[in-house]
């Protein structure tokens, strides 16, 4: 992250396409996000949030318009900033085979920004620390395939978080939990995450739900941004 940033995201009449499709899936996208702070992302299904959310992490080129994601240009220095974000995808789950332990998949979210991928004592201690952060700590060593749905959506968040992101974006990040769960992420731990310096993208098709410590609003439909609400100034456009 480069110093004197005022913004985490700043985007620009951008438009991009999956790949064979001739209708664009965000169109003429133009935001700005500031650093150390929490953005909501809501609308219908289909809406693109999704593809705003991959548009950002460079997972999806976009055909039109400039991006800048930490100081770092889209998509010229895509792997840069990938080093910097940590994703939760909305397509958790992991299949009941899968033989990898709880502490072996929170550990892949260090080893994935490593060229080599052995970690060290300091390591297992940033994943332990992860893992206790969540409540999950005495699932370390069960495989994640026999947990249920909250217990892997924990897992997930816990591979996310122990990469130390500048930015975390998060696609439907309370869709499995429970409500004791629900409340202490938005209540508690996001809003540690931003004030240790974190920036946070989440998305919700819940239009209703808001997280106590909530920055920035934005409603999308059909690709296309058609309402902001900042909540520091109450004012809207």
């Amino acid at each position: 992250m480069r110093r004197g940033m005022s913004y985490a995201v700043e985007m620009r009449e951008v438009s991009a396409y999956y790949f064979g499709e001739k209708k664009p899936a965000i169109i003429d996208v133009t935001l700005t996000i500031p650093i150390n702070s929490l953005t909501l992302i809501v609308g219908p299904n289909g809406a693109g949030k999704t593809t705003l959310l991959e548009t950002i992490l460079g997972l999806l080129e976009p055909r039109r318009g400039n991006i800048r994601v930490l100081g770092h240009d889209i998509p010229r220095e895509a792997a840069k900033i990938r080093k910097l974000c940590s994703y939760l995808p909305q397509d958790f789950m992991k299949p009941p085979g899968e033989p990898f332990s709880v502490k072996d998949v929170v550990a892949m979210g260090i080893a994935s920004n490593r060229e080599f991928g052995k970690l060290g004592n300091e390591d297992w201690k940033l994943v332990e620390e992860a893992l206790t952060m969540l409540g999950i700590a005495e699932l370390a060593d069960r495989p994640i395939g026999r947990l249920s749905g909250g217990q892997q959506q924990k897992v997930m968040l816990a591979r996310a978080l122990v990469r130390k992101p500048k930015l975390l974006l998060l696609d439907e990040p309370f869709s499995a939990l429970d409500e004791d769960s629900r409340r202490f992420i938005s209540t508690s731990l996001l809003p540690k995450l931003i004030d240790s310096g974190c920036t946070v993208i989440m998305v919700s098709h819940d239009a209703s739900f808001t997280p106590p410590r909530c920055d920035l609003t934005i409603r999308m439909e059909e690709g296309r941004i058609v309402g902001v609400v900042s909540h520091d100034l109450r004012s809207s456009t």
